[in-house]
């Protein structure tokens, strides 16, 4: 199975997920904790659902383990159950993406504890890095930080994965006045990830389609040095290799554009939540 560098070198590179309101509207999660028991108390659920993502186009087989940190199981009492949880979602993810060839992701998730402070930047680390250690042990291919509203708490999250070597993709959650909650822009959040290393940066959740694409589109900085503006990925020969890392909703583009594979374009609108990871197009003259 190649890694998601050749994979987004290649094209597009779809991870399908939305596990945590599909279990809830199915019954199996509980709204408002919001906490994955699901895992524990019906891994059948889960792994259901990555084969449907799979079978719908999905590259990627998430680990669902949002909201499966400490500080989110302390608060409902339940901090025992945090490393079986976690355990258990890779477990299950892992079995899925072995079987259909796919990569295999861990995940982190924004904390709600995190404030500016040595106090709270020393508890969120130590609770990712807990997280991150358990997804090496299941051998995952990537992780992915997302919802992140602190640039500096996905930035956190994105510096734990760097430390053990893996690829990190990171994805931000901006709400209704348009910046993140540090005081600066979606775009500069985004060039910060990726000049700290993100493969892949860009926007999930707390938005719909339209606003997602719109002004709050990411502008990203490549580490070589080129740098991409927030319309269509470019390439520029000429300085090398510019690139550009991006996450959307797949529905925001349609599979002709993207060139999506004729499976994909037939399955596309299944998906009840998806990611675009596109990396620039390698031919010249595209702007």
């Amino acid at each position: 199975m190649p890694d998601l560098s050749e994979m987004l070198a290649n094209g597009p590179v779809v991870c399908a997920e939305g596990y945590l309101f599909e279990c809830e509207r199915r019954g199996y999660l509980q709204a408002g904790a919001f906490v994955p028991e699901v895992v524990l108390h019906h891994p059948e659920v889960v792994e259901g659902l990555h084969r449907e993502f799979v079978h719908a186009g999905s590259d990627v087989v998430e680990a669902f383990t949002y909201y499966g940190h400490r500080q989110k199981l302390r608060v409902i009492g339940k901090e025992h159950i945090l490393e079986p949880l976690n355990r258990q979602a890779l477990s299950i993810a892992a079995g899925v993406a072995r079987e259909t060839g796919t990569l295999l992701a861990g995940n982190l998730s924004n904390t709600n504890v995190y404030e500016p402070g040595a106090s709270a930047a020393q508890e969120v680390r130590a609770a990712f890095e807990e997280q991150v250690a358990w997804a090496v042990e299941a051998g995952v291919d990537m992780v992915i930080a997302e919802t992140f509203s602190w640039a500096a708490e996905a930035l956190l999250a994105l510096e734990t994965i760097r430390a053990t070597s893996l690829p990190a993709v990171v994805t931000f959650a901006v709400h209704r006045d348009g910046m993140m909650r540090d005081g600066i822009s979606p775009e500069d959040a985004c060039r910060q990830a990726e000049q700290a290393g993100a493969s892949v940066v860009g926007l999930n959740c707390t938005r719909g389609p339209r606003t997602l694409s719109g002004g709050s589109a990411c502008a990203v900085q490549d580490n070589r040095g080129g740098t991409d503006d927030a319309g269509p990925a470019r390439s520029r020969q000429g300085r090398g290799t510019s690139l550009s890392h991006r996450a959307r909703p797949l529905h925001l583009h349609a599979p002709g554009t993207w060139r999506v594979r004729r499976r994909r374009a037939r399955t596309w609108r299944t998906l009840p939540w998806r990611l675009l990871w596109r990396r620039a197009s390698s031919r010249a003259g595209r702007g």
